[in-house]
């Protein structure tokens, strides 16, 4: 008869040997003067970003791995910090960063070793960066008020350097917050327009040829691009060295009938707005996410068109949600901004990691908190619907126009409504629109029609809305100044409508409604829609109603 294995026998005796690997790495530490951690059980937030600065083979040869990255302290897991090649490697480290070092065993690190299949692959790294004289940068800024002036100081740039119009440009765009640079050849010059607050403005259309050229030639090698394509589509990036902070630029190049026509996204740590207060909520809004959020397990959605701010709001959630204690895990595409205390991977089909594959991989980490960049597919939907469904928390965003169209959309992607109504427990729509200018807003006057129609509109709005904030209300239209370069805005906000999916609207989801039958109980429910809380915005005098309607269409009584 043969002799038949004990799993519980073999299981116990692997924990044993665990259990004792651990009381050595102990010892170790104690013998050592170092602090020991054990990263198998205790759930240490590692980043990404802190891996990538030791590459995986030189990590194992050394028998150590990089944790965090927090500020200029480096948090370093090492197996015995005096071993030679372990030694070098801290020495080495010295020189740049102030290192934290803990003593780890060697399942602690195998552990996080198995964490570097997330990292991309060097082909895609940030390949250039560019240290600009911030004395220098500061003189350009401080002759910027307007576009005007951007304008006039490029028409008139002499210089052979083409690196100093370059600086010129990126110091106009940082100077006016601007999300995107946009320089377009024509037949016979270059058009160089900024993307501000979501609008984009021309600043000149007067770049020679030839400076264009150079421009262009400049700006792909700095984005390691090939210089010898111009017929086909390349993408790239490189970054701004400044004393606080690091910038990063995307570059986008694609041929067009006239040259090269070139989209720079500027990635700046201090336009992002993480705080969950800081992005425009009402009270009665801001209670019901507060509360979903802390929930255990769940699935909440963000959806809304590319540049709605989804991204924004879901790292918001997980900073409001980051502790030492949490482990969270991110798969983006591509990760937008670098947060501390946070695993982050990025989507790579070149290497078979896409967003369900990638999920798959980030639930055998056994994370707390998910956040998958963007459902596209059944296969996406049904994996982070199970993981919400078996104690995770999970954010993702997904295209629809508004917060109850999610429903319909999931259920055309293939999803089971039995699965959808109990994973699924909030929906979040959102658009930004433009602030107007604290410095130079102009009141308007009310007529008694519009009076009117404001509190008809105030009285048929649900009983959660605190009617009492908007009693004393006034209405602002854009001016101009010199603190918002003669535009009239300055920043953006949200405008929010919440699906929170309640029993009565999980029981409708059993029977695969339509998005009608969804918005009436929703609305009898308490919703308020996008536009009546752009509304209430405009009754607050944060915004006008031409963004209003810019945005989400005509408003009934504007024009009263």
């Amino acid at each position: 008869m043969p002799f038949k294995k004990d799993s519980s026998l073999e299981e116990k005796l692997a924990e044993e040997r665990r259990q004792a690997e651990e009381r050595d790495a102990q010892r170790r530490a104690q013998k050592l003067g170092f602090s020991y951690l054990n990263l198998v059980s205790v759930k240490v937030p590692t980043e990404i970003k802190a891996m990538e600065i030791v590459p995986e083979i030189q990590a194992k040869d050394a028998l150590l791995v990089p944790l965090q990255l927090v500020k200029k302290t480096l948090v370093i897991a090492a197996f015995n910090p005096e071993l030679p090649k372990t030694k070098k490697i801290l020495e080495e480290l010295k020189n740049k960063y102030e290192l934290k070092i803990f003593v780890v065993s060697l399942s602690s690190l195998k552990y996080i070793w198995s964490f570097y299949q997330y990292i991309k692959k060097a082909g895609s790294e940030i390949s250039g960066r560019v240290e600009i004289d911030e004395e220098r940068l500061s003189k350009i800024q401080n002759k910027i008020k307007n576009l005007k002036d951007l304008a006039n100081i490029i028409e008139e740039f002499k210089s052979p350097l083409t690196s100093q119009i370059l600086e010129i440009i990126l110091a106009g765009a940082l100077q006016t917050k601007s999300s995107d640079i946009h320089l377009e050849p024509t037949a016979l010059a270059a058009t160089f327009r900024l993307r501000i607050d979501g609008i984009l403005h021309i600043v000149t259309e007067k770049i020679d040829k030839k400076t264009y050229q150079s421009l262009t030639t400049r700006i792909k090698l700095l984005s390691n691009l090939k210089l010898n394509i111009n017929d086909q589509p390349q993408d790239g990036r490189f970054t701004i060295d400044l004393k606080d902070r690091d910038i990063e630029i995307r570059t986008s190049v694609i041929p067009s009938e006239y040259g090269e026509t070139i989209v720079m996204r500027l990635l700046d740590p201090l336009a992002l707005k993480t705080e969950l207060e800081d992005l425009g909520w009402r009270k009665d809004d801001f209670e019901i996410v507060i509360k979903e959020i802390k929930k255990p397990h769940g699935l909440i959605l963000n959806t809304g068109p590319t540049g709605s701010g989804k991204t924004t709001t879901l790292y918001a959630f997980l900073k409001k949600l980051t502790t030492p204690e949490v482990k969270i895990i991110t798969i983006e595409d591509p990760i937008e901004y670098h947060l501390p205390g946070i695993s982050q991977t990025q989507v790579d089909p070149d290497v078979g990691y896409t967003f369900a594959s990638g999920l798959r991989s980030i639930l055998r980490q056994d994370p707390d908190i998910i956040l998958v960049g963007e459902i596209r597919d059944k296969e996406t939907a049904e994996i982070a619907m199970n993981a919400s469904l078996t104690g995770h928390l999970v954010f993702s965003t997904l295209h629809t126009n508004d917060a109850v169209g999610a429903v319909p959309r999931l259920i055309d992607l293939g999803v089971n409504p039995q699965i959808l109504g109990p994973a699924l427990t909030l929906v979040i729509a959102q658009r930004l629109v433009r602030i107007l200018c604290p410095y130079c807003k102009i009141e308007k006057k009310i007529s008694e029609s519009l009076k009117e129609e404001i509190e008809k509109f105030l009285e048929q709005l649900p009983s959660r809305v605190d009617k009492k904030l908007f009693k004393n209300y006034k209405i602002y239209e854009a001016g101009k100044c010199d603190k918002c370069a003669n535009l009239g805005y300055s920043g953006r906000t949200s405008i929010i409508e919440l699906f929170v999916i309640s029993r009565e609207i999980e029981r409708l989801i059993y029977t695969n409604p339509n998005e009608i039958s969804l918005k009436e109980l929703a609305r009898k429910e308490g919703m308020v829609t996008m536009q009546e809380d752009g509304i209430l915005k405009v009754l607050s005098g944060v915004t006008d109603f031409n963004e209003i309607e810019r945005i989400t269409g005509p408003v009934p009584f504007k024009d009263l």
